[in-house]
């Protein structure tokens, strides 16, 4: 009798499941997942992902429990783990999805020297967590593009592989143990984002037909909006692999808005195909440009606190503490203020969206941190982006400011555009601090230190 191993990792779904339809070929299979010791004492476990994943388990669990299975969790090393069960229950295939993170490349090269004293293969998946594999779509000479449009152009040239339908039945083997999902305080302390989204394939779905029906008629013009807020919010499902991407693209037709929103899901695969060439680039410069980070403890605080005295900057500081995302203009707003107008380390801010966003992953975070920083992929690396002018531009009402910085609303719009034109007085009234930077001339600066007077 032929048993399997669907050991999941960030592809928590059923639908268009590569990994658990193969495995669910086999006589019996163990859907499992491995709370990965390594990664619950790093820094990159904290209280918003870890409450989205506990959601993504628990639904997880009920589409297998409907399918005649169940999820199998356990605690520890992934390998130590996934070879105990081949032990055990006598498996001969273990079935994972490529991933291009340090850990995941290193947790595939453990299994394959665990499985093959086992005398049990080990298959990778590919299309799984992306629509193409990193390393497929590549220039010629070269083993990544480092320009998104003509990444965009030779991507877009590739078929996809089928959307496939959910297996129609899991077999478990007898007597497989399991334990039950520890609750959230027993794996990461903390406080979790008030807002946060609920995780899991059902609201991902239903998140997914909302868009379609109703929300994605408006992405053109209306993508860059900050208070409209005319954007999927799919990026938590997509992360944690609770909506296939392959599925989204194939759902997508011939509407500009609709090959719009393609452009960006391809965004998200050319910066994990950069990451998966250039592994160290999750934390070295991609292109150095000799930079002399200032060291400004203060500076960076308040930026973190949104309390800079710049209200766009602020505000998008707040809703990401509030929410556990941050609209994507507003990402671009504040990491350009902090790079290049604060002239902060990019790692120091790319770790502390890290420790909030609940769709933060190495490859789509830190890689367009660098894009931001000019240290990365950018092929206009001393761009500054002025945050008031950013303001009047995609919050022209205010209404995005005063959402979040409720201290500034009853002003007129152009004193949030312009916030040096409001008195420190009623600054101080109103509990807001005054500016921690004259834009202009830190802006200037950067300009300066970069050569580009």
């Amino acid at each position: 009798m032929r048993t399997a191993i669907s050991l999941f990792t960030r592809d928590l779904r059923v639908h268009d499941s590569p990994v658990l339809r193969q495995a669910a070929e086999a006589d019996r299979v163990v859907p499992l997942f491995v709370f990965d010791e390594q990664v619950l004492s790093s820094r990159f476990n904290r209280p918003n992902r870890m409450a989205f994943l506990l959601d993504c388990l628990r639904d997880l669990d009920r589409s297998l429990r409907d399918l005649g299975g169940k999820l199998v969790i356990r605690r520890g090393d992934p390998v130590a783990e996934v070879a105990e069960l081949v032990d055990s229950q006598h498996a001969t295939e273990v079935h994972i999805a490529r991933d291009v993170s340090t850990r995941a490349l290193t947790r595939e090269q453990e299994l394959h020297h665990a499985l093959t004293e086992r005398d049990c293969s080990l298959h990778v998946h590919d299309a799984v967590i992306t629509a193409q594999p990193p390393g497929r779509v590549v220039p010629v000479g070269n083993d990544h593009f480092a320009v998104f449009t003509p990444f965009f152009r030779r991507w877009a040239e590739f078929p996809l592989r089928p959307v496939l339908a959910p297996p129609r039945a899991i077999r478990l083997p007898s007597g497989i143990r399991t334990s039950r999902l520890p609750a959230r305080s027993k794996l990461c302390a903390g406080d979790v984002s008030p807002r946060l989204p609920s995780g899991g394939e059902r609201s991902a779905r239903d998140r997914v037909r909302q868009w379609f029906d109703a929300g994605i008629g408006e992405y053109s013009e209306g993508h860059d909006d900050l208070a409209g807020d005319a954007t999927s919010r799919l990026s938590p499902y997509l992360h944690f692999g609770c909506i296939s991407p392959v599925e989204l693209i194939e759902q997508c037709g011939p509407s500009e808005a609709e090959r719009d929103f393609v452009r960006q899901l391809a965004w998200r695969e050319f910066h994990h195909q950069v990451l998966a060439a250039r592994p160290a680039c999750s934390h070295r410069d991609y292109r150095p440009r000799q930079d002399r980070w200032r060291h400004d403890p203060q500076a960076l605080q308040a930026w973190r606190d949104g309390r800079t005295g710049i209200p766009i900057v602020d505000a998008g500081m707040r809703q990401l503490a509030w929410e556990g995302w941050m609209h994507n203009r507003a990402r671009l707003i504040t990491a350009s203020f902090l790079t290049k107008t604060l002239h902060l380390d990019w790692r120091l801010g790319a770790q502390h969206f890290l420790d909030l966003l609940v769709d933060g992953d190495i490859a789509n975070n830190n890689m367009n941190w660098q894009w931001v920083a000019g240290t990365g992929t950018d092929t206009r690396p001393n761009r500054v982006l002025n945050p008031m002018r950013q303001a009047a531009r995609y919050d022209p009402n205010g209404d995005y400011v005063r959402k979040y910085v409720p201290e500034l609303s009853g002003l007129p719009v152009r004193a949030l555009h312009e916030p040096h034109r409001i008195s420190a007085d009623e600054l101080a009234d109103r509990g807001y601090p005054a500016p921690i930077v004259d834009v202009d001339e830190a802006n200037a600066r950067f300009r300066q230190s970069r050569g580009k007077l």
